[in-house]
């Protein structure tokens, strides 16, 4: 026997002592079924997350959107959940309402509209939720709290689900109940008892949508139980609690995910979609965010499926994430049920089974390590994982399987070679069995479903910065969506305004519409403010026409170096130049306007058209009014970089024209 047949043997042998080390799993249905799947999702909004997915041109828009939610293509989604826009800031901005006073509804404001159709487009079974994380002021009566007039909000709630039907032709299958503290269970059996009234018995009620304890409550109020269709959690960290379990309600994770989209989020994504169902019986599990489509540096950055975040280049990236999520979504469908026979494997990692009750069956299996599958929250106990071989028999009735399609993604963390959503070649099953060989950090999916694909499409264009120079004159007759693009509103509404009194220059304008501060329970600002540009501009002007409806006590400003937004807006800095309604002007170094750099006399008045600009250099800060120079060479040392960006003095009417910027 020469060397090479040595080293055969060897190899044989090696191969069957690790086939007689496999651990074994048995895959069946002989003891019956587990729970039933109702999909995974992602979600547009809490707060204004899809914000800048609408101004990307055609046919990029599409493309980003048949990732998301075409079958069979990208991550093919089974629920879109959105925002139920409440006029303020929720995470990253502020979405519109439908209703900003009680007199007032408007069921064309905002992109949540268009997203869900164009989901629906693509998926026409598409779950889809709506949840209010802010409501404006008026549903609280003069309270930062929605629920101590129950009929009131309840009534809000239900003319956004009948005016998603009316408008959109939308059918609403489920919303959620706002609830970042405790609240009175009384608001659920109101709004419970008002969508039967009105003929939406069919919409279910999510509770409470944050964590697991209005079980408690559902276990000693029958009515209240009945009430509520699913119980939902936030970042449960894959477990539930037993009185959610005894309720026997369907168990959402109905926002989770919420991190940076590089490999660890992707592994993060892949080991709670397989263990939030092994671990806690959740049956759903839904994304914050959907994509990530706003200014990277506002909080939470990058923490979608996608990245879409560069309109202005039509720049996308699909993120690992995106195939992760297709690992399960291309090969089951809501309504498929888990398989009791399901777990961890013995050296790590987890395995889920789903089966559609006609024969075809479904297997993930995720071997993610500890460190490589990290979520942002909460936070993660300490496990190992390490390279083994499994052994899976399928028994009951799918002992008869001859045949699997086998798809695998490969995280490499060392040489950043990963391979995702793979096809590899089908597996032959022998007697009902299959073994791999699985290392760590990986995810496969063996399947009886031939159908599933990976998309793509031609290399969008490359990434580049916020243009340097940049206008907008608002002269948009028929605006497809209410909302200026590229502007990201952080405290307060600019839409689109059509003002019929001037028959001068400015018939079509921007304007800041909300005149009382909403409910929420982010930190807005005491301001308005809507921010522009690129984050990392620091010399730069910025010009813009303003016109203030507040008698005495009204303002606005244009401002440079921005450098906080979303929920950080109340201490953001930067060169704030402010004029007002009783003839003064003032230069701030904050938004709050407490750290003043200049000041004096403007002569402006209400009800007056004027145009500012302000230009910051290096450390020195000048301004202009209608031309002519106002202040100069204010000193500025902090911030040294950040947005453009317009907006008020407080929560008054306002009106922007001529918007326009140069940056160095």
């Amino acid at each position: 026997m020469d060397c090479r047949e040595s080293a055969l043997l060897v190899s044989v042998l090696l191969l069957a002592l690790d086939l007689c080390s496999a651990q074994n799993y048995v895959l069946s249905d002989d003891g019956g079924l587990g729970r039933v799947f109702d999909g995974i999702g992602g979600l547009s909004g809490g707060g204004a997350t899809s914000r800048l997915l609408v101004s990307y041109a055609e046919p990029y828009r599409s493309q980003i959107l048949d990732f998301l939610f075409k079958p069979n293509f990208g991550a093919s989604l089974h629920i879109l959940k959105v925002e139920i826009g409440g006029d303020a800031q929720t995470t990253d901005g502020t979405e519109p309402s439908h209703m900003h006073y009680e007199n007032d509804e408007n069921y064309y404001r905002g992109y949540e509209w268009w997203l869900m159709k164009e989901a629906k487009k693509r998926n026409p079974n598409i779950t889809l939720i709506g949840l209010p994380w802010a409501f404006p002021g008026w549903v609280g009566h003069g309270k930062n709290w929605p629920y101590d007039y129950p009929d009131v909000t309840a009534t809000y709630v239900v003319n956004w689900i009948l005016g998603a039907k009316q408008y959109h032709d939308l059918d609403i299958q489920y919303v959620g109940i706002w609830n970042e503290k405790s609240f009175d269970n009384k608001y659920i059996k109101v709004l419970r008892n008002m969508l039967d009234k009105v003929g939406l018995p069919g919409v279910g009620i999510i509770a409470a949508d944050g964590d697991w304890s209005v079980a408690n409550s559902m276990i000693l109020d029958p009515y209240l139980n009945n009430s509520v269709d699913v119980i939902g959690a936030h970042y449960p960290g894959t477990t539930t609690i037993t009185e959610a379990l005894k309720t026997q309600k369907k168990l959402w994770s109905s926002e989770d995910y919420s991190t940076f989209n590089n490999e660890v989020g992707g592994g993060c994504w892949a080991r709670i979609l397989n263990q939030n169902y092994v671990n806690g019986q959740m049956t759903a599990t839904i994304s914050w965010n959907l994509v990530a489509s706003y200014y990277e540096d506002l909080p939470f950055g990058r923490d979608g499926l996608m990245t879409a975040e560069e309109p202005w280049s039509g720049n996308y990236v699909v993120e690992s994430p995106i195939w992760i999520t297709a690992h399960t979504t291309q090969f089951t469908q809501p309504g498929w049920t888990y398989l009791q026979t399901v777990g961890h494997l013995a050296q790590g990692g987890s395995y889920i089974a789903l089966t559609d009750g006609k024969g075809n069956l479904t297997v993930v299996i995720e071997t993610m390590t500890h460190n490589h599958s990290v979520c942002i929250r909460p936070p993660l106990p300490p496990f190992n994982v390490t390279s083994q071989n499994a052994t899976f028999q399928l028994k009951g009735s799918f002992a008869s399987i001859k045949e699997l399609r086998v798809w695998r993604s490969q995280f490499d963390f060392k040489t950043s070679k990963a391979s995702f959503f793979e096809k590899l070649k089908p597996l032959k099953l022998v007697d009902g069995s299959f073994t791999l060989n699985l290392a760590e950090d990986e995810v496969y999916t063996l399947t009886t479903i031939s159908t599933g694909s990976k998309g793509s499409y031609p290399d969008p264009p490359p990434s580049a910065p916020f243009p340097k120079v940049y206008k907008d004159d608002f002269d948009v007759r028929s605006p497809p969506f209410s909302e200026a693009p590229y502007f990201a509103d952080q405290t307060g509404v600019f839409e689109y305004y059509i003002n019929l009194t001037d028959p001068g220059p400015h018939v079509f304008t921007l304007r800041q519409v909300l005149t009382e501060r909403p409910i929420t329970w982010a930190t807005d600002a005491d301001q308005t403010i809507s921010v522009i540009g690129d984050y990392y501009w620091q010399n730069l002007t910025v010009t813009c026409d303003v016109f203030m409806e507040k008698m005495n006590a009204g303002g606005v400003f244009i401002a440079a170096r921005v450098d906080k937004g979303g929920q950080s807006i109340r201490s953001a800095k930067g060169v704030f130049f402010w004029v007002f309604a009783d003839g003064t002007y003032k230069v701030t170094n904050d938004l709050v306007g407490e750290t003043v750099l200049a000041e004096g006399q403007s002569g402006t008045e209400v009800y007056g058209w004027y145009t500012l600009s302000l230009t910051v250099k290096g450390q020195y800060a000048s301004g202009s009014l209608n031309g002519y120079p106002l202040w100069k060479n204010a000193v500025v040392l902090t911030p040294k970089a950040g947005w453009a960006a317009i907006g008020t003095r407080s929560f008054e009417l306002a009106q922007f024209d001529n918007f326009a910027l140069v940056a160095e």
